[in-house]
């Protein structure tokens, strides 16, 4: 598995962890008072979206991407939805 498919697999993981925080853990936490879904769903969100992030700086040195797509691809990730919009062009990038 070439490195820019575990970037790939780690970006859909993170994107989804940002929905599932912003869509039901949010909810939770301020309309029925469960706290602890934005606390443990906030950690691994938090983890997956710092690999996320040193995945694109890897992939930046080992001169995988430009930089060009490494700044897109780290605007995705502040954005919902952003690791599924730039997915395919990331894998325009993948050497097998």
């Amino acid at each position: 598995m070439s490195f820019i498919t575990k970037f790939r697999i780690v970006g859909m993981i993170e994107g989804l962890s940002f929905i599932l925080l912003m869509g039901i853990a949010m909810p939770l936490k301020y309309f029925f008072s469960l706290p602890l879904a934005v606390k443990y769903l906030g950690w691994v969100h938090g983890i997956l979206f710092i690999l996320y992030c040193a995945m694109i700086f890897i992939s930046l040195f080992k001169k995988l991407i430009g930089f060009k797509w490494a700044f897109i691809s780290l605007i995705a990730a502040l954005l919902p939805f952003g690791p599924f919009i730039i997915d395919s062009k990331l894998k325009s990038f993948e050497i097998s």
